[in-house]
């Protein structure tokens, strides 16, 4: 059974998805998997077991797009069933180009012109569950719940209890809570846990400011990874963490396919929508605003009330909640 899968290009999205391959995996069992997205899922789900290819989409990458995906289209070939988690007009071309009889995506204009299978799919449920929607569409067991989140990289071995901090969030500053707020945090737990700081190259900075609170602090026993990591050992270290303290973003979730005990910090985002999914040991902390969710990448309002009036206290009783 040979499946396509367009993964999501955020690498919180593509985790979300993992519930839906998942229950495709055990559906099919001689399923082969082809995966296309970012370079990002790509390097968090290529690891599957029932992975066969995976491509990086560089559709965009010079010349014409829509030129560029008919010969991608061509390139992958005809498959048994084609999925497409993405809403865009090139995914449903990809789909349809590469000649497949059965393909599923999301209900809009161009999904319901080029494609077999489109369901209607409300927005207001989890994403796991919306995905899990659009890959079981042409199923005729309907699945009676969505799978938890998984991924296949072997998790690290820390030698000691070891506390994750993450405080970036790529979609904006406005998802971000505040590092010497995090500092504080951790500073509180750093008797018991030893403490690693993570982020992507682009919230460096923001690590450092963390660092540089905890060594006004007195605190020694952390590290600092941010910027340093590949996906693969990002993905591992978290998996390996024993607490993680997060924003929401990807690597919230890749917390929760490793089951590790999370306190998360929502403001402007639907946390009915993005949350971890099925975490046994998972809290959220966020509060009730007017303004809320606005889901902007920056504050509209420039006061930020939704993340400022959260405080390292309440984060604090937050993680002795789920200890």
């Amino acid at each position: 059974m040979k499946i396509l899968i367009l993964l999501p290009n955020w690498l919180g999205d593509a985790l979300m998805a993992t519930s839906a391959i998942e229950f495709l995996s055990s559906y099919y069992p001689d399923a082969k998997f082809t995966f296309v997205g970012s370079f990002v899922s790509m390097e968090a789900l290529k690891h599957h077991p029932k992975c066969e290819k995976y491509y990086v989409d560089k559709t965009k990458e010079g010349g014409n797009r829509f030129i560029n995906t008919y010969k991608f289209a061509k390139e992958l070939g005809e498959f048994d069933l084609a999925i497409s988690f993405r809403n865009q007009l090139h995914a449903s071309l990809l789909l349809r180009w590469t000649e497949t009889v059965v393909c599923c995506a999301r209900a809009s204009w161009h999904s319901r012109l080029l494609l077999s299978h489109t369901p209607s799919i409300s927005t207001e449920q989890h994403l796991v569950l919306q995905y899990l929607k659009i890959a079981t569409c042409n199923v005729n067991e309907k699945p009676s719940d969505a799978p938890p989140l998984k991924l296949y990289i072997q998790k690290h071995q820390f030698d000691k209890p070891t506390l994750g901090i993450n405080a970036g969030a790529t979609y904006g500053s406005a998802k971000r809570w505040y590092p010497e707020r995090f500092a504080k945090v951790a500073t509180g737990f750093s008797d018991k846990y030893d403490i690693v700081i993570f982020g992507g190259p682009n919230e460096v900075e923001m690590a450092n400011d963390i660092e540089n609170e905890l060594k006004r602090l007195h605190v020694k026993n952390y590290t600092n990874l941010a910027g340093k990591t590949s996906i693969q050992e990002l993905c591992s270290y978290i998996g390996g963490c024993s607490l993680f303290i997060t924003n929401d973003s990807g690597p919230m979730h890749v917390a929760a396919a490793y089951q590790v005990p999370t306190v998360a910090i929502f403001g402007p985002t639907k946390y009915k929508e993005t949350s971890q999914w099925k975490n046994k040991k998972s809290v959220i902390v966020r509060h009730d605003m007017d303004c809320s969710p606005c889901m902007k990448r920056e504050c509209p309002l420039k006061h930020h009330n939704c993340m400022k009036e959260i405080t390292a206290f309440e984060v604090i009783d937050a993680v002795k909640s789920i200890l």
